[in-house]
């Protein structure tokens, strides 16, 4: 996962001004205590960050791949 990819799902599932916040707010202990800016300016994968944000905000399983999008063409 990309760090691109990782700020689309954030604004998906929270909106684009929520995800912001919560990025900079969130304390996520399943990353060292970090929030999610600190833990991807560590070098953590963007990938672990976004399941650490959904399992402390429940997002349920079904929505942690993200929107379906239509495809390019």
């Amino acid at each position: 996962m990309r760090h691109s990819d990782f700020w689309r799902l954030m604004e998906d599932e929270f909106g684009t001004a929520y995800a912001r916040v919560l990025a900079s707010t969130l304390v996520l202990t399943s990353v060292g205590g970090r929030t999610a800016d600190e833990a991807l300016k560590a070098g953590r994968a963007p990938r672990e960050v976004w399941l650490a944000v959904c399992d402390m905000q429940d997002v349920p399983a079904e929505r942690r791949l993200g929107r379906d999008r239509p495809l390019k063409g």
